[in-house]
């Protein structure tokens, strides 16, 4: 699956099927375990607080730290997080996960947090609401709209409209594809197009995606 205009069910579901061998080929300490967090335990935990779920700053701060080792580092944000007020994270996500499936107002609720922007706030989307919100991820964002600089609210709309879009075309009555899993799988081919051409090229120094420079929080 080279493109996002790809029709092919087969290669995005290898595209995704792939996606935690990917995980463990950046070699990143406990990234293998965040994602087994952010993925598998994480959601029912959120799902299952009804009437009203919410999201706790402890999970909050695993959730940065999966979102950082994945993708780039930034330690300050995970020092925003990991300080905000237990009474306010509660709050904020409430009112953002009641919010859905309106997106714009989920992600206006959630990035009054410190530290929390558009970004982050996708990825606590996704956590809750797979099927809904796909995390805004630099090389689904590269894929989906040939820009992974714009991490404004804005730009995350029409990435998420897209995302889904992609999902009902790849869905049957037979096969599900969400959001999620489409963002899983563009992370995935992306990825591992970049192992492939440092296996084949030994010499060479991969060059790494280079991401935004700016201090605007994601």
């Amino acid at each position: 699956m080279e493109e996002f205009g790809c029709s092919d069910l087969n290669l995005w579901q290898e595209a995704l099927s792939a996606y935690p061998s990917r995980i463990e080929s950046l070699n990143k300490p406990n990234l293998v375990s965040l994602d087994d967090y952010y993925r598998n335990q994480l959601p029912p935990l959120l799902q299952h607080r009804n009437p009203n779920p919410y999201i706790t700053t402890s999970e909050l701060s695993k959730l940065m730290q999966w979102k950082l080792t994945r993708g780039k580092w930034r330690p300050r944000l995970l020092d925003f997080v990991s300080g905000l007020d237990e009474d306010l994270v509660k709050s904020a996500s409430q009112r953002g996960f009641q919010a859905l499936p309106d997106i714009s107002k989920a992600l206006s609720e959630l990035t009054v947090l410190k530290g929390v922007g558009p970004a982050t706030a996708s990825a606590i989307l996704a956590a809750y609401a797979p099927h809904v919100a796909p995390f805004m991820s630099d090389e689904a964002m590269e894929a989906a709209l040939g820009n992974s600089k714009d991490y404004t609210a804005k730009q995350y709309l029409l990435f998420a409209k897209r995302l889904q879009t992609k999902a009902e075309e790849l869905s049957s009555e037979e096969v599900t594809f969400t959001p999620s899993d489409v963002e899983r799988a563009l992370w995935s081919s992306v990825v591992g197009a970049k192992l492939l051409s440092s296996q084949s090229d030994p010499d060479s120094k991969t060059s790494k995606s280079k991401s935004s420079g700016g201090k605007r929080k994601r």
